[in-house]
């Protein structure tokens, strides 16, 4: 059975209602929202908030699978000091040089442990290099052509994996059928 929609004007006048809500009736919404009781640690700004998040994921829906497994990863990899295992390939080693022609003239970065150095100035983002470069907003990966692994995606930059594919077992003699040998073929 599907669910009745709610129009974003009606979601926005539920989540108003939360202001005015005591701690108590904070704590019921929770109960309500979540299906089980709020911490007691928590204060009722928070509460307020994360139940009109809640409210907002109800009737919008949340985050995909793919991007809570990720901040999952993501957290897992702070709390055990691995942050760069869980960024994977999104970061540029530090030492890297990265060059890229513009306007006739070549520009060379390099990576660092605080983020990238070009023309003996510091930046903090590939973005920000490529913005000194050329005055204007650029993705610093596109601008450098960095290519990023993919996580999954066939779309993705990368090489793909190699199929391996069985040929085909001939079922009778093989035929070859001659083109003719046109220089009137209307290509070229």
């Amino acid at each position: 059975m599907a669910r009745p929609t709610a129009t974003p004007e009606e979601v926005e006048r539920e989540v108003g209602v939360l202001a005015d809500l005591d701690l108590y009736a904070l704590r019921d919404r929770w109960q309500a929202l979540f299906g089980n009781p709020p911490p007691k640690s928590l204060r009722r700004d928070f509460l307020a908030r994360a139940c009109a998040h809640q409210i907002r994921v109800k009737a919008f829906g949340g985050l995909s699978s793919a991007t809570k497994r990720k901040l999952r990863a993501i957290a897992e990899a702070a709390r055990t000091g691995n942050i760069d295992g869980a960024l994977g390939s999104l970061r540029i080693k530090p030492g890297t040089r990265l060059v890229r022609l513009w306007q006739d003239k070549s520009h060379t970065v390099t990576a660092t442990d605080e983020g990238f150095e070009w023309n003996g100035s510091h930046y903090g983002s590939l973005s920000a290099v490529a913005k000194a470069i050329t005055g204007k907003n650029w993705n610093g990966y596109v601008f450098f052509g960095v290519k990023r692994a993919p996580a999954g995606n066939k779309h993705g930059s990368g090489p793909r994996p190699k199929r391996r594919v069985r040929p085909a077992e001939p079922e009778g003699p093989l035929q070859v059928a001659a083109l003719p040998n046109s220089g009137d073929s209307g290509h070229g």
